[in-house]
């Protein structure tokens, strides 16, 4: 029996959505499942299509978060046959009991902005005793692992495993054509799929997009996701005479979304680091590799270890948009968007969840 405690599951949509039910999903492989989960909207329709064993837990979050601790620890005394346990963030494991789950395997998922907090703050202090509970702490990357230890995690307890992926999966005709219509004849076809927060740059993609025009006047750029930025985004695109060319889409179905990356030439999505919000990894790099779309990140996070720089795709400055630029030229230059495409699709096998998932299983 696996226990898994997240704030962040299916149906709702994101990268820690993906990962909690990825993982979810591949332990199922090696025995039952229990989940303990937030509510989200329409939630009751998905737990109900699917296979998991889920708990919800809804109300204000302070209540909810001892509610859930307290019903996990409920449970472990009521099941002797529990192999690990795993917390998708520090703030899942803090309000748990230490002596309920001191001789089970527990695992407690980093990803580098939720533990950006300099040594000695409050936050800080909250972070390392809640994390000192578990006995393995899983960094999603090689920049997230060297941010935990200068924040003071403990060292010998971090393990590098990286997300795992979901794709590809098979993507229906109607949906190719549909993608295939938003495209036209458009070139270069360029993706970003992600929240739409500082954090992510999109200002800076849309400023690159009209300088790119003149060299590329049937380029088209798709941004898929929602966020605090949208409108101010929406404006700057107005502001720079963007038409056509740029596309928002707020929400679409999974497979427009697997359809529309599958039909791009370029994923892009320069991150740079905003206040304490940083990108620890980038599986929506892994997720377009698998569709053989080669990508453009940033410097400044965990991005190396999703992109082979000059291999799977490039590494540029995001805060400069020059940088930006100039990446994008040379990623099409030679046909070099055709060479990276292919190199990504192979380094993505290497995420495959049956893979991942062993990872886990030699700490057990």
């Amino acid at each position: 029996m696996f226990i898994i405690s997240t704030r962040s599951f299916p149906p709702e949509v994101g990268g820690m959505q993906n990962l909690m039910a990825g993982l979810a999903n591949a332990l199922m492989s090696h025995g039952p499942v229990k989940i303990f989960a937030d509510k989200s909207e329409n939630y009751q329709k998905y737990d109900e299509s699917i296979k998991l064993d889920i708990e919800r837990f809804g109300g204000i979050k302070l209540l909810r978060k001892y509610r859930k601790a307290n019903r996990i620890c409920e449970y472990i005394e009521d099941n002797n046959n529990i192999r690990s346990i795993f917390f998708d963030h520090w703030k899942s494991i803090e309000k748990i009991n230490s002596e309920k789950i001191k001789n089970i395997p527990t695992f407690c998922l980093i990803h580098s902005k939720e533990i950006n907090y300099h040594k000695g703050t409050g936050v800080n202090k909250r972070i390392l005793s809640a994390i000192n509970k578990a006995q393995y702490i899983i960094s999603n990357s090689n920049f997230t692992k060297n941010l935990a230890i200068n924040n003071g995690l403990p060292e010998q307890k971090i393990h590098i495993i990286h997300p795992g992926c979901n794709y590809p999966i098979e993507i229906e005709k109607s949906f190719q054509l549909k993608a295939e219509d938003i495209y036209a004849n458009s070139y270069p076809k360029i993706i970003t799929v992600s929240r739409l927060v500082k954090r992510k740059n999109h200002q800076n993609i849309l400023m690159c997009i009209k300088n790119l025009k003149s060299k590329f006047p049937k380029i088209k750029y798709i941004s898929i996701g929602d966020g605090e930025e949208e409108k101010k985004l929406i404006l700057l695109k107005k502001e720079l005479g963007l038409g056509e060319e740029v596309l928002f889409l707020k929400k679409v179905e999974e497979q427009l979304k697997l359809a529309l990356i599958k039909n791009s030439n370029l994923f892009l999505m320069p991150s740079i680091i905003h206040k304490n919000s940083v990108e620890g990894f980038g599986i929506a790099f892994i997720e377009a590799a698998s569709y053989g779309v080669g990508s453009i990140g940033g410097k400044d996070g965990g991005e190396r270890d999703a992109i082979k720089d000059k291999e799977t795709g490039l590494i540029c400055d995001g805060r400069d948009i020059n940088s930006i630029y100039e990446n994008i030229i040379k990623f099409f230059e030679n046909q070099n968007d055709k060479r990276y495409g292919l190199n990504a699709l192979q380094f993505s096998e290497q995420f495959k969840w049956p893979d991942i998932i062993k990872k886990y299983l030699n700490l057990i």
